[in-house]
């Protein structure tokens, strides 16, 4: 009985809902005038809305993909495709509404920020709502803003890169984001400066029937060094919610950028996500994945390797329960000769849930001495779950070094026996050799984020989350 309990109470932290009481919405569905409608509240520059109603354009041809998890049950039609939640962009913690700062207290941003971060974006719904840069790193001249502040006041910087590591036309739920983003973040990490501590961004779907589109611009001048992290978490309902962001990475001659992702969304979010960067000369770019909840995941991080001696390190992980299928994986393009790539996907299934593993490795000609390595490991906790890899090699030039490994697996009779002869319950003993699977991405993580990551897992193995 107190095991239960204490599981009710950290399912609240994560599933509960505030009363929508946003300032204004738009109505239902995407149109032209949805889009217009957008432009117009944000007063944007002529470029942007020219940019939205020729991504709308692509959005309308595009047919929804066929080829990974089913999303026929998503109706574009039902979703709410801007919110904004409060008149004004808070400058404290007490100046937002009563509702949102009590959603952000309960997943502990506040103490967050106070503790262990340089700098802090909160996002609600349609609207970056509150935002915060440690001083220092201000007078060295880091940005650290949302993307709409970003592009009203950093046009030149914004015009360069924007939607030229993701196009519109990319794909599907590319070109939906480009016509009707709102928030993110945008980043800019001057040449030589070292950002020491991470910056983060927090991402909350509050809204029933709510569509976020958030859009992130990172961008790392050369011999420079961040560490983004972003955390996302939606109220539960009975109706479906879509989350389909776009973030972009520009990594310069020498830089280093880490970004970390920690998902955790309600079973009734389609998170349909692109994630690209583009990594120049020695330049090193890390994705740290991480998919907990959902309905359905799509989403593959993705480096284009284009000078000399960069790098990438993609580690991708997937925990699918019940009625949940992750379809992630990674991306790694080899544009330049001397490059090197990493991919390793760990994914988890239970009670019926499916994970998919998609790896995509593409070396061009020229692209001599590159090396590249994909490992993917899935364990099944059971018969009703599913787990499939499906790897892809695309190799044009064979002075290279390319390799690739899979396994699959189930917990083992012997080690559920030793724990729970030293008392652990079956769900505590697999929630355990859970956590030593994931070892390799929970070691990269700060300790307060490995802390929170374990203390998921051990919710998701209840089925409490979500």
């Amino acid at each position: 009985m107190v095991s239960q309990m204490v599981i009710e109470k950290n399912y609240s932290q994560y599933g509960f809902r505030e009363p929508d009481e946003s300032v204004y919405r738009v109505k239902k569905g995407l149109s032209k005038e949805v889009v217009e409608e957008i432009s117009k509240i944000k007063k944007e520059p002529k470029w942007m809305l020219d940019f939205r109603l020729k991504a709308l354009e692509f959005f309308q041809k595009r047919p929804v993909p066929t080829w990974g998890a089913d999303l026929s049950g998503l109706n574009f039609d039902e979703i709410v495709y801007y919110i904004r939640p409060t008149d004004k962009q808070a400058k404290s913690w007490e100046d937002l509404p009563e509702g949102i700062r009590r959603t952000f207290e309960k997943l502990g941003i506040p103490e967050a920020e106070r503790k262990f971060l340089a700098g802090v974006g909160g996002q609600y719904d349609s609207e970056v709502v509150y935002h915060k840069l440690k001083e220092d790193l201000e007078k060295q001249g880091v940005i650290f803003t949302d993307m709409d502040t970003g592009v009203r006041e950093y046009p030149e910087i914004v015009n360069k890169y924007f939607g030229t590591i993701v196009p519109p036309n990319d794909n599907k739920f590319a070109a939906l984001n480009s016509c009707v983003w709102s928030g993110g973040s945008f980043v800019y990490i001057p040449e030589g400066v070292e950002v020491k501590i991470p910056l983060q961004a927090y991402f909350r779907i509050n809204s029933e029937n709510m569509g976020q589109f958030e859009r992130t611009l990172i961008i790392a001048e050369p011999n420079s060094k961040v560490h983004y992290i972003e955390g996302c978490t939606a109220a539960t309902y009975q109706a479906d919610a879509l989350h389909a962001a776009v973030v972009e990475i520009i990594a310069l001659p020498d830089s280093h950028v880490r970004y970390t992702t920690l998902q955790n969304w309600s079973t009734n979010v389609y998170n349909l996500v692109t994630k690209r960067a583009r990594a120049y000369e020695n330049a090193f770019v890390e994705w740290l994945d991480a998919n907990i909840g959902s309905k359905i995941t799509m989403k593959y991080p993705s480096v284009f390797l284009a000078g000399r001696g960069a790098r990438a390190e993609i580690l991708s992980i997937a925990f699918a329960g019940k009625g949940q299928t992750l379809d992630a994986g990674a991306k790694a393009i080899h544009l330049a000769p001397d490059t090197s790539s990493t991919i390793i996907n760990k994914s988890v299934s239970k009670d019926g849930g499916k994970t998919n593993f998609r790896g995509f490795v593409k070396i061009f000609p020229g692209a001599e001495n590159s090396k590249s390595h994909t490992k993917c490991d899935a364990l099944i906790l059971d018969e009703k779950s599913n787990s499939e890899t499906i790897p892809q090699l695309d190799i044009d030039d064979n002075r290279v070094n390319v390799g690739h490994e899979a396994t699959v697996g189930k917990v083992g009779e012997e080690q559920l026996f030793y724990l729970m002869s030293r008392g652990l319950t079956e769900d505590e003993a697999i929630a355990m050799i859970i956590n030593g699977f994931f070892e390799t991405f929970v070691k990269e993580l700060p300790l307060e984020y490995a802390v929170e990551f374990n203390r998921l897992i051990q919710l998701e193995m209840t089925g409490a989350v979500g």
